[in-house]
């Protein structure tokens, strides 16, 4: 299974995304975008949040889960099973997927990883496996794993996840017409991706606003020099965004596609996952949390602007939302 992810954004056309979008409704429903007052005031900007913390496993990966396996199923037959790295939405994504599917699934998750996250993995039908210091090390484990087993190794980015992912850009475009800006936290590559693809399939004047964690800078610094940069560590408390690999075709949909990458302190992340909180008492993990932060950084640039935000989960563990409070 080639996974390019650029020949996906170019194959992919209203069609197949509606067909897409289908299947990925019989398990995932729509997820709400709401303007929050108290986020208009903070920010000055007429924001709008796109609730894919408003999902079955809680973040909006699992529009990829569902993809991927159906397309898999589709394709190549059922699998023995599946086998991935994740530091959790991925997880669930492919653990909720593969309860619906008949499909075994194996995560590896690297070291200290959160264990609320594991826990819900488990909860959904995998076997979760502890390996590695970070991502990366996880992240090749599955793949020797996967050789190991018999298993089909699921990228953390490739098209099927991608298509699926994109249909919540669908819906968004949809429920707010008139955006000027989206921001989209980066983890691996797809949130970003999806974004820029249907906002190019649908023709819009909008821009996509990548974001990162300044401890995990990979992505901004892949977009400044024009090609794949990896760092040698990715030590930030927002789990969700914390690459230092980035993925070749990611890298090339975002350099194509996006405006700009905005890089948050941590203190800046914890912030803005209170302040979410305080004003739409929707609990956002730090890397839902990261959108927001990007639109108050840029308040000048938003100022009396159309623009949304991507919360794109709320898995946050209690000891990482009573940290951020502290902060």
């Amino acid at each position: 299974m080639a996974h390019d992810g650029t020949l996906a954004a170019m194959s992919m056309t209203l069609e197949s995304l509606a067909a897409t979008r289908q299947l990925v409704a019989k398990y995932v429903p729509t997820t709400p975008s709401y303007a929050w007052p108290l986020l208009a005031r903070a920010t000055g900007a007429d924001v709008w949040v796109k609730h894919e913390n408003h999902t079955p496993t809680g973040a909006f990966k699992v529009r990829g889960g569902v993809t991927f396996i159906s397309r898999l199923i589709a394709e190549h037959g059922r699998p023995a099973g599946l086998v991935s790295a994740s530091r959790g939405n991925h997880s669930q994504s492919l653990a909720y997927a593969g309860r619906a599917f008949g499909v075994p699934v194996t995560i590896v998750v690297p070291e200290g990883n959160s264990p609320d996250k594991n826990a819900a993995t488990e909860a959904f039908g995998a076997e979760v496996i502890v390996y590695g210091d970070d991502f990366q090390a996880a992240r090749e484990h599955s793949v020797r794993l996967g050789e190991e087993r018999g298993l089909v190794a699921v990228p953390p980015f490739h098209p099927w996840l991608m298509e699926g992912v994109a249909t919540y850009a669908l819906e968004l475009h949809e429920q707010v017409p008139g955006l000027e800006a989206v921001y989209v936290p980066i983890g691996m590559g797809s949130g970003v991706s999806a974004n820029i693809a249907v906002r190019d399939l649908l023709g819009l004047d909008c821009e996509i606003v990548g974001v990162v964690a300044e401890r995990a800078p990979a992505y901004a610094l892949s977009y400044e020099a024009g090609h794949v940069v990896s760092t040698d560590s990715a030590d930030t408390f927002v789990d969700g965004v914390a690459c230092r690999v980035p993925d070749p075709d990611a890298v090339a949909n975002v350099i194509a596609g996006c405006s700009r990458i905005v890089q948050i302190s941590e203190e800046d992340a914890a912030a803005a996952m209170v302040l979410l909180y305080r004003a739409t008492h929707n609990l956002a993990e730090p890397a839902g949390s990261l959108a927001l932060a990007a639109v108050l950084a840029e308040r000048d640039r938003v100022a009396g602007r159309k623009v949304a935000m991507i919360l794109t989960g709320g898995n946050c563990d209690l000891d990482v939302l009573e940290a951020a409070a502290r902060r």
